[in-house]
């Protein structure tokens, strides 16, 4: 086969780095806009936070040009470094263009001495260590306690086996140990707060809880009857059969289902610094209702304001001045300019990133516009990505990643931008409803149902129909998934 040589013309479409870094700033939530940001300042000098003094910045510069003279250069080859046009950066910086603020005055600033909420709080495991250093056991004891500790999962379960642990002390820690130690180290562990901590099931977990209540009244002891011989029975609410088996009265069983029903199934989860139902939401957005207008503002508190340094600008313009120029101060120089590009470029893809966050948002409220005056979720519109970036001129990706992990705070609470995106579904009359409006009603259906008597799928199917709603069982019954809501049997209440 012989080889040849060819011209061919194709056309790419590629993204420039700029474009690059500009999506990945949009999808970066402001609860961590912050730390980007340092991260840029700690990897580019020529980035700085607005600052007054900026005097000791400036004699370093100036100082490494004053050096310069000193270094000869050793060969004569300098043609890469002939021609440094600088006439742009320096005009530039003579009219302070560069010099960006991040916030615009038409935002409302925040009060100055405001903090971000942070957690400071003791972990899981740290409580669990601190209660082991109570124990009188030996150093040997000691490490077979902490593996066990160090095995137990965030929400205070023990799911790793006996023998894997006792072959993890075996390997790792050169300690031999037997299971019947290990499980008489679980036990003392599981007497340790949260009550129920170190179980190995759920059906253990609410024994041991109950365990510690003994003595609080015989409704305990009946409540411990009933997990230790019928739990399966009580998880699929078969009530009748655990009443003929334990022969219980319907006031007797009602206290059992009481008792049961306050023990905690995750006994870790109050505690463990990963339970995301505590974690604080930061809001990206602020719309308020001004006497029926509503006005819409980013939070840009923990963002810096950013510009490029003064030292560099003041290195460029000494050595645009000066009339020898070795070879030294043009690498330099180049130096400075890729560096001071760099920086141009990421606070003009902040500036960016907050002109797209506050446009698509803006666009989301003017689409939800009722929602937002009234927080009736029932007048939500049939909303997707696609009806966004048409209105903004912007792709559907760039829609999504500011819809991505972004939140809005509004006079009715917090919401993900996530939450007013939703199919339509179509009405007896013709008319397009937003699927999120049919959950709302569907989920006031089912609170307002009979405990004693749950509606199931079909009821509630009926119902939404009769209301014009033309829905099918089967998405009933997706819908209810989705709401987290149990079938009629499990919603059942004596």
């Amino acid at each position: 086969m012989s080889l040849s040589q060819s011209l061919q013309q194709k056309l790419l479409q590629k993204l420039s780095p700029q474009q690059i870094q500009l999506m990945k700033l949009l999808q970066v939530p402001t609860a961590n806009l912050e730390e980007r940001i340092k991260e840029e300042l700690e990897e580019n000098p020529a980035l700085e936070v607005t600052e007054d003094d900026h005097e000791e910045g400036l004699e370093d510069s100036k100082d490494e040009f004053e050096n310069a003279d000193e270094f000869e250069e050793k060969d004569g080859s300098e043609d890469e470094y002939e021609n440094i046009d600088i006439s742009e950066y320096v005009n530039e910086y003579d009219d302070d263009v560069a010099d960006y603020k991040l916030r615009d005055d038409n935002y409302p600033e925040m009060d100055e001495d405001r903090v971000m909420p942070h957690k400071v709080e003791t972990s899981f495991h740290e409580l669990l260590l601190d209660q082991l250093g109570m124990l009188v056991v030996d150093d040997r004891t000691r490490k077979i306690a902490e593996q066990i500790v160090g095995s137990i999962d965030d929400d205070g379960y023990l799911r790793r086996e006996t023998t894997s642990i006792a072959d993890d002390l075996a390997f790792r820690q050169n300690i031999e140990t037997t299971e019947q130690e290990i499980e008489s180290l679980i036990r003392k562990i599981q007497q340790f707060d949260p009550p129920g901590v170190a179980a190995r099931d759920l059906q253990e977990c609410l024994l041991i809880q109950l365990q510690r209540k003994k003595g609080d009244g015989k409704s305990v002891e009946m409540a411990i009857d009933v997990l230790t011989h019928y739990f399966d029975e009580f998880t699929k609410k078969h009530y009748d059969k655990i009443q003929r088996g334990l022969n219980l009265s319907d006031d007797q069983l009602k206290e059992v289902i009481t008792q049961i029903v306050k023990l905690n199934p995750k006994p870790g989860g109050d505690i463990t610094e990963v339970n995301k139902a505590e974690s604080y939401v930061i809001p990206d957005f602020f719309i308020t209702n001004s006497g029926g207008k509503l006005e819409l503002s980013l939070n840009s508190k923990n963002a810096p304001d950013l510009r490029i340094s003064e030292g560099y600008k003041e290195m460029l313009k000494e050595y645009d001045r000066g009339s020898k120029k070795d070879k030294r101060q043009k690498e330099a120089v180049l130096f400075i300019k890729q560096k001071i590009d760099a920086a141009k470029w990421f606070i003009d893809a902040i500036k960016q990133r907050q002109q797209t966050l506050y446009n698509t948002m803006h666009t989301i409220m003017d689409y939800q516009h009722e929602f937002f005056l009234t927080g009736d979720e029932t007048t939500l519109r049939p909303m997707i990505l696609k009806d966004i970036a048409e209105r903004t001129a912007l792709d559907i990706s760039t829609v999504s990643r500011v819809a991505n992990s972004k939140f809005v705070q509004t006079e009715f609470g917090t919401y993900r931008l996530k939450f007013f995106f939703s199919e339509s579904l179509s009405t007896d009359s013709g008319e397009e409803v937003s699927t999120r409006e049919v959950k709302k009603i569907l989920s006031d259906l089912i609170e307002g149902e009979s405990k004693k008597k749950p509606l199931s799928d079909e009821k509630l199917t009926e119902l939404l129909q009769e209301k014009g709603y033309n829905i099918a069982r089967r998405t009933v019954a997706k819908y209810r998934e989705q709401l987290n809501i149990p079938v009629a049997r499990l919603r059942k209440e004596l």
